[in-house]
């Protein structure tokens, strides 16, 4: 059985985590906080800056969440693969997983660390700035989602494990337009698909944990 370190609550854990259910694959959790020390050390020697997820399998270690999707694509589960067998239609599952990350969840992370800190410690420049990369990135992908019920290819994959954490965090953080249906109904599709309910259920208990209060969470 794989095991696998990380948070509930957190957004690149999400990511590998629905791709887990998704292709029903037995494992063990390892809990990453203060009251497990152990686990910290260990994601420490695993993980370059001990972050994670980080997924053990025997004697082999697989770091980022892209790569671990991939990973058991190849040797666990039983579902369509996350990542198309089809190299054409790979790039666009990659695209899009990089467009979430990048685009969506990057700044957005950014918002979140600045808020975490003292406040005379701020960097003034983090909000307008993640906002400012929010406003473009939700535009962008609004169009793209026109008559699209998933991100790439016209089945569930990588791209949409990327997009689900991305989305409900960056619209709890600062709303996506009510004006964006395209994309907005995206997100509600993601929502209500059972893995990914599954992972926002589970998270439930570290909600107060968010800084960002922008929205009403789901």
């Amino acid at each position: 059985m794989v095991r696998i370190y990380g948070h509930p609550f957190a957004a690149f854990y999400w990511k590998a985590l629905i791709a887990i259910y998704e292709r029903n694959v037995p494992f063990e959790f390892l809990m990453i906080d203060a009251d497990h020390p152990d686990n910290a050390a260990a994601i420490g020697r695993l993980a370059p800056t001990g972050q994670f997820p980080v997924l053990v399998d025997g004697e082999r270690t697989v770091i980022e969440s892209a790569a671990i999707i991939e990973y058991l694509d190849l040797h666990h589960g039983n579902a369509p693969p996350m990542i198309p067998s089809d190299p054409r239609a790979a790039i666009e599952a990659r695209q899009m997983d990089s467009v979430f990350d990048d685009y969506v969840m990057t700044p957005l992370s950014r918002m979140v660390l600045n808020a975490l800190r003292d406040a005379d410690k701020r960097d003034p420049y983090a909000d307008v700035e993640s906002k400012a990369t929010l406003n473009k990135s939700y535009a962008w992908l609004n169009r793209w989602m026109e008559g699209r019920e998933w991100a790439a290819n016209d089945a569930f994959s990588i791209a949409d494990c990327a997009a689900a954490p991305a989305l409900f965090y960056a619209h709890w953080g600062y709303p996506i337009p009510e004006s964006l249906t395209a994309l907005r109904g995206y997100r509600t599709r993601l929502l209500a698909r059972p893995s990914i309910a599954r992972v926002v259920d589970e998270a439930r208990p570290w909600r107060e944990n968010f800084p960002l209060k922008g929205h009403s969470p789901d």
